[in-house]
């Protein structure tokens, strides 16, 4: 592998070291802890308005409420893992930094480029799902549809191309109001309750272990993974803003760590209120189950408008919150040549300009092309297990190689947690195929293609000045000192 010390966007041009890294800097100290939290809770909270229910139809409510259990510890135990690895490497590669510096280039490239997958694709899925909100509401006489998908990408990255404090500013705003929305629509929901209606999904008695409560036997369990997953899913993109935080080592695990909290109660209040006012039959095709939870005879009422109103919210939230996320891992990545490098260039506002517009173009095409949110949903959850399976052995490695290294947080149970989320990871990872093998395939597919590229030449182009590779190299550096 040959690391470079710097080369210009355009290939074979040289450019001096200060102003490779001054043309691909991002703002300093836009963001505390409170507005991290805010970005933790903003990339996740459109799951609760929708995507998780089509939980119910391959598990039931049982098989659903076991497998967001278990994939609630294993994102418990992946986020205190993140939380000791954000404090030690503070730097925009997030997931990335941390496999770089455990598991070398091919560890750190596999780790971001499956990051990369998820952030690309679940914005495609969030913005099918925010057709299905728009039509409901009968907003502009607009169906769900490219034009819908359209309007979103070029209003929420304008926004982001304005600034990365206006735009978290901008998110969290957005998100308190999906919030507040959950808790109002959790009121309403649990007055009408009925513990009956939790298992009314017809039981297929073919099935081993099948019941009331597991309709489809014992696998339905593990193939609700993955919806069980959207109560959590993109919270451990915090770490992605480290860059443009104020003092990262102390405010990422703080922030993650209340993101995680906060996600746990609302994934419980919406789950059980959901099921319990209308029914889990009723709502486990709904795309957007929430209004459809408290429109028990089809007819909108006062309280299902607004909550209708508040799901947009909440997904315009984590759409917008995901397009950020997706815009610094392609950044660090390109930043440090593991893709090519002009995707890095950050504007006279120090915005990632082409790390938004091109994972964009990419997810708006996707999305118009298909108008299959649970299709877009299973393959970006393919992504995230094998990043969550590579960023649980990071730690691992780290702990293991690497015990005196300074830690201003430290993962409670240190390596015995993140053993815990790397299992589950790997199960959930399995699981996707059991959901949806094609759009498990293709997410494979594109991965190898991607692997292809950095073997056979990025690999070789890495730059030496980049954060990453300072720490990696540092790292060596210091080893090679002990062995002496």
């Amino acid at each position: 592998m040959t690391i470079e010390s710097t080369e210009s966007a355009e290939p074979g041009a040289a450019e001096p070291a200060d102003d490779y890294l001054e043309r691909r800097t991002l703002r300093r100290g836009s963001a505390g802890w409170l507005l991290l939290t805010g970005l933790g809770v903003a990339y996740v909270v459109s799951g609760d308005y929708s995507g998780w229910n089509f939980g119910l139809a391959e598990g039931g409510f049982g098989g659903l409420a076991i497998a967001m259990a278990l994939m609630g510890l294993m994102y418990v135990c992946m986020v205190f893992s993140l939380a000791e690895l954000s404090s030690v490497l503070p730097t925009a590669g997030g997931g990335y930094g941390f496999a770089r510096r455990a598991l070398g280039p091919w560890g750190g490239f596999l780790t971001g480029t499956a990051i990369l997958i998820e952030y690309v694709l679940a914005p495609a899925a969030i913005s099918i799902f925010i057709g299905d909100y728009v039509e409901s509401l009968g907003l502009f006489g607009l169906t769900s549809g490219w034009p819908v998908y359209l309007a979103c990408f070029v209003v929420f990255i304008g926004i982001h191309l304005w600034g990365v404090g206006e735009a978290l500013r901008f998110s969290f705003v957005v998100t308190g109001v999906a919030v507040a929305a959950l808790l109002v629509f959790a009121v309403g929901a649990f007055l009408d309750f009925d513990a009956s209606r939790l298992d009314d999904i017809a039981v297929h008695k073919d099935a081993v272990g099948a019941s009331s409560w597991l309709p489809m036997g014992v696998m339905g369990i593990w193939a609700a993974f993955p919806f069980g997953m959207w109560f959590f899913l993109g919270v451990e993109g915090v770490p992605l803003a480290a860059e443009e935080t104020r003092d990262p080592a102390r405010t990422l695990p703080k922030a993650i760590r209340w993101s995680m909290a906060i996600l746990v109660v609302l994934a419980l209040l919406t789950f059980f209120a959901s099921a319990g006012a209308r029914g889990s039959a009723a709502i486990q095709d709904a795309g957007n189950p929430l209004v459809e939870a408290l429109q028990p005879d089809g007819k909108a009422t006062a309280l299902s408008r607004i909550v209708n109103y508040a799901g947009l919210a909440g997904l315009v939230a984590s759409f917008f919150s995901l397009i950020y996320a997706g815009s610094r891992q392609l950044f660090a990545l390109s930043r440090a040549g593991y893709l090519p490098r002009f995707l890095s260039l950050t504007s006279s506002r120090k915005a990632p300009y082409l790390g938004l517009l091109v994972p964009g173009a990419i997810a708006f095409s996707l999305a118009a092309a298909t108008g299959d949110g649970a299709r877009m949903l299973n393959a970006a959850v393919f992504g995230a297990t094998v990043s969550y399976a590579l960023m649980s052995l990071s730690h691992i490695v780290l702990r293991r190689r690497e015990p005196d290294l300074e830690r201003p947080y430290r993962t409670p149970g240190g390596a015995l947690t993140s053993s815990v989320a790397l299992v589950l990871a790997c199960a959930a990872l399995v699981a996707t195929f059991l959901v949806d093998v094609v759009a498990a395939l293709i997410a494979l597919g594109v991965y190898a293609v991607a692997v292809g590229y950095f073997g056979l030449y990025s690999r070789k182009h890495l730059v030496a000045r980049a954060p990453e590779e300072e720490f990696a190299a540092l790292a060596a550096a210091e080893a090679e000192l002990e062995r002496e």
